[in-house]
């Protein structure tokens, strides 16, 4: 499930991005801006979601195993600044406001994505060495 949902994660994102920018450039398009970062903030709760799950399955526990931690605590604050977007949207704070909460929730996201992606390429690495004959560590056994 993570491997459909994050691909459509990073596109929404992408799009939203760009209406968020385009609103933020003309005035116009707030309507599309938000629709977006409320499919995003969606999204990242059906990844939560579906992440936790995969985790408990294969490490024990929800939230906080060894080998995602940093990731895990990092998501939280993605998921609490997508959160503080639909509370602002909600209890009708000015579009500024809004707008500079998904901002940052964006930004965060950024950082979480890139944290994900390393890890993959880490784990790839190793992977491609173990299977090369090579120790984690560059080593030939």
């Amino acid at each position: 499930m993570q491997g459909v949902l994050a691909p459509v994660q990073f596109a929404v994102f992408l799009v939203s991005l760009g209406l968020v920018v385009f609103y933020l450039s003309t005035g116009e398009g707030l309507f599309a801006a938000t629709t977006s970062i409320v499919a995003k903030t969606l999204i990242l709760y059906a990844i939560m979601v579906t992440g936790s799950i995969w985790e408990r399955e294969v490490f024990g526990r929800y939230l906080f195993a060894r080998p995602f931690f940093w990731e895990d605590v990092v998501s939280i604050g993605v998921l609490a600044l997508h959160t503080a977007y639909l509370f602002a949207l909600a209890f009708d704070a000015d579009v500024p406001l809004q707008m500079t909460i998904a901002l940052l929730a964006y930004a965060s996201y950024l950082v979480n994505a890139t944290q994900f992606l390393l890890k993959l390429r880490t784990a790839r690495l190793q992977s491609g060495a173990t299977r090369s004959g090579l120790t984690s560590t560059g080593i030939a056994r």
